[in-house]
């Protein structure tokens, strides 16, 4: 008789801890209700603070907040004159949004493979997959750790491309020391609240190119612009403006904007406890056979959005699906990051079939994202890490 999906015995906790959860504190609630009480809610004086703070913080040149990191990618595409019939190179291990993003400038998403140690984009794959067609490249920094950001710019220049980072997980990471944010073209933030800082909803996009900066500015607000030296003719007022692009509105609010402001004044408490749990878990997992650690380029200092654990197929007698319920038996829930985006049905109606990316689909079959998040005690730390060598233990070969 097969053995059941759980190791036996009582859970290794009485209550269930989660993947990810945000990090509320009395600074974040005075922030918000400041700006309640003021007279702007939006297309206020937080936006400015935060685009200053953000640009500060990764050493980029222009921020451009945004609703939401699906709306940042949709405006960097658009500002990077992205349209019908381009391809853009991007990961099918990531959100829906970072290939989305070229779907919605009516262009083609075109997947590379990953690196199967890191579980980042490969260079190499995304290489082979330019063509005449190719417009830009969308490298995104999974799990926080940054791409080989020299490697993708060396190409994109050499082809004559765009580099865009999906730096949806990755605010707070260096790259051989320096921020994320300011290392490509265009780099694009989320403020989701499972991310390190949240404003609820929210997103950014980041450049050091003034041309790229003006483009995302009316991408964002319905290509309406009070700047006299963009309109057609002298305006007639100060009440005068022109729409002189087609853009959507893609605002923050100054409620968000002053979350993220404060959420940010934590970051780097955030960072230091995000990299404790990780090296407890890291080392704790490294000495199970039965398992595979997410290796990381010595060039990014990384602040671990999510934790990705890889069960070894051929040292255990069951398949990520029952490791995935058994955790849950042991009160550690858990969640997969990420389905490939073209096994979804919309891209199978487009054409998209399996086999595209490999190494990106043997990931699939194999991963499981642990919880990780800065309120974690070291007690849940040490149970989540229980429950792990509880089932790995149990169930090997």
């Amino acid at each position: 008789m097969e053995k059941p999906a759980i190791a036996g015995g009582t859970p290794v906790r009485d209550t269930k801890i989660f993947y990810g959860h945000q990090y509320l504190d009395e600074a974040d609630y005075e922030a918000v209700l400041r700006v309640l009480k003021s007279d702007y809610l939006t297309c206020g004086p937080e936006i400015g603070k935060l685009e200053e703070k953000l640009c500060e913080l990764t050493g980029a040149k222009h921020a451009v907040l945004v609703s939401n990191g699906t709306a940042a990618l949709h405006v960097a595409c658009m500002a990077a004159g992205i349209g019908e019939n381009d391809e853009v190179i991007t990961t099918p291990i990531t959100f829906a949004a970072s290939a989305n993003c070229a779907l919605y400038c009516n262009a083609v998403p075109v997947f590379a493979d990953i690196n199967e140690k890191t579980y980042n984009i490969d260079p190499d794959s995304v290489e082979e997959h330019i063509t005449e067609r190719t417009k830009a490249v969308v490298a995104v920094d999974f799990t926080g750790q940054s791409t080989e950001i020299d490697r993708l710019k060396e190409i994109c220049q050499k082809h004559g491309i765009l580099l865009i980072t999906d730096g949806a997980h990755s605010i707070g990471t260096k790259y051989k020391g320096q921020p994320t944010g300011s290392l490509a073209d265009m780099t694009t933030f989320s403020f989701h609240p499972v991310k390190t800082v949240t404003g609820g909803e929210g997103g950014a996009v980041m450049t050091n190119d003034d041309a790229l900066y003006q483009k995302l500015l009316l991408a964002r607000a319905h290509g309406i612009t009070r700047d006299a030296s963009l309109m057609s003719k002298e305006p007639d007022g100060p009440w005068y403006y022109e729409q002189v692009d087609l853009g959507y509105n893609y605002r923050m609010t100054d409620i968000q904007a002053a979350l993220i402001n404060s959420q940010l004044d934590k970051l780097e408490k955030f960072k230091a406890r995000r990299k404790e749990i990780v090296k407890r878990y890291d080392e704790a997992f490294s000495q199970l056979p039965q398992v595979v650690v997410q290796q990381e380029i010595p060039e990014s200092d990384t602040t671990r959005h999510l934790y990705i654990l890889r069960i070894n197929p051929e040292r255990l007698t069951i398949d990520r699906r029952q490791f995935f319920d058994a955790l849950a038996a042991e009160n550690v829930c858990c969640n997969v990051h990420y389905i490939p985006v073209y096994y979804f049905p919309y891209y199978q109606k487009l054409g998209y079939k399996k086999g595209l990316c490999p190494k990106a689909e043997k990931l699939y079959e194999e991963i499981i994202s642990l919880p990780l998040y800065y309120a974690m005690t070291d007690q849940d730390v040490e149970d989540v890490i229980a429950a792990v060598k509880k089932i790995a233990e149990y169930y090997q070969k």
